[in-house]
């Protein structure tokens, strides 16, 4: 028996509990867990799909991707295991991570996009 052979899916009501507690912008819907991030511009989809391909080729593990000039929807699912799994669960909290990332507000030396000049605006963050 493979390792992927033994990577335990969650059923819907599980997934739905962990998402709610974790990752309260993503949802299940049809198999997938989905987050639909909000951009500004073309240049500021381009920025969240870059990241998320790089987060996705470091852990090797792989989202669907639909874009938009304003939006970009990231769909997770572990193909191998034909279900949600922890893989996903961890990648989702990773993208969430970095793409939600503002620095100006960690009270740290590094500033941030500046909020007030629209030519610098690319992520709508959630709060």
């Amino acid at each position: 028996m493979t390792e992927r052979s033994k990577e335990r899916t969650y059923a819907d009501a599980e997934i739905e509990a962990r998402l709610k507690a974790e990752l309260p912008h993503w949802y299940l819907e049809n198999g997938w867990i989905r987050r639909r991030y909000r951009t500004n511009s073309w240049k500021g989809t381009l920025m969240v799909i870059n990241t998320v391909g790089h987060l996705a080729e470091a852990a090797w593990h792989h989202p669907d991707i639909t874009a938009s000039y304003a939006w970009v929807e990231v769909r997770l699912q572990n193909h191998a295991a034909k279900g949600i799994t922890d893989k996903d669960f961890e990648l989702a909290k990773k993208i969430e991570e970095v793409i939600q990332w503002q620095p100006g507000k960690a009270g740290g030396a590094l500033e941030g996009t500046p909020a007030g000049d629209q030519r610098f605006a690319y992520i709508k963050y959630d709060s």
